[in-house]
């Protein structure tokens, strides 16, 4: 019997070395996962820190979307789990009819879903440096603590950070920011089964966002479930208890499918 397939799709500042805990756990299970990395960032990420490749600044949603488009019309129907901008993406590819379900994890906001006070906060020093539309963009070691991996516990920040943190697409968080047309889906149309789960302490994509982009689908005849994660920041897929977020977000992925 041929095994089921994940597909991990990663967010922004990091590679797809975030998913080396989820994945190892998956294929344990018995499942056959890919964790495909977005166009430019495919590389040693002290490397891709030192020297942000060329293009990775003007990097737009649908390049990337289309990039793990790509990776799923070669597989049989996978489970798709998203974390971030990765949230996001496995929307946009459920709404084009790929995947068998999908799990989105602190989504990126799709149009329509508006930020709270801490996501502004957050996202400021992105979106007012001068020409950060067309820019790689950073995140300081700070910034990560403070308000990406706030529930990481303050001994384990610096190594994190060192473990996983990259540049950006500047153009990007523009196009999230101000409900760019590649940031939109039809929410009421149907498609395969989607869970959202938030971190209750996210300063990045905070809870009430994910409240409101679950809400936008009532109107869907597709499956549409909400899980929160109490205590757990944006960092919840690779701080303790990372392991209570893959169990639960697999054990409804195959329930849903399937």
């Amino acid at each position: 019997m041929a095994k089921r397939s994940i597909v991990l799709i990663h967010g922004a500042f990091v590679t797809q070395r975030c998913w080396d805990s989820f994945r190892g756990r998956y294929e344990e299970k018995g499942f056959e996962v890919v964790a495909p990395s977005w166009p430019h960032l495919d590389g040693v990420v002290a490397e891709l820190r030192a020297k942000p490749p060329e293009g990775l600044g003007t990097l737009g949603l649908k390049e990337i979307v289309d990039s793990y488009a790509e990776v799923v019309k070669g597989m049989d129907s996978p489970i798709l789990i998203g974390h971030s901008f990765g949230g996001l993406i496995t929307q946009l590819l459920l709404a084009r009819g790929l995947g068998a379900c999908g799990v989105a994890i602190d989504s990126a906001p799709p149009r329509g879903v508006l930020p709270g006070w801490d996501t502004i906060v957050s996202n400021f020093p992105v979106l007012s440096g001068f020409g950060a539309h067309k820019k790689a963009v950073f995140q300081s070691q700070d910034h990560f603590g403070e308000r990406f991996a706030n529930a990481l516990p303050e001994a384990e920040k610096a190594g994190a950070w060192e473990a996983h943190m990259v540049p950006s697409s500047g153009r990007l968080f523009f196009q999230a920011a101000l409900g760019h047309a590649d940031t939109k889906i039809d929410f009421k149309a149907d498609r395969a089964p989607l869970l959202l789960i938030a971190g209750g302490a996210d300063k990045t994509v905070t809870a009430g966002m994910n409240r409101q982009n679950h809400a936008k689908y009532k109107a869907s005849p597709a499956r549409t479930d909400f899980h929160l994660f109490e205590g757990r920041s944006h960092w919840l897929i690779a701080e303790p208890g990372w392991e209570d977020v893959a169990d639960y977000a697999l054990d409804w992925a195959v329930e849903a499918s399937g």
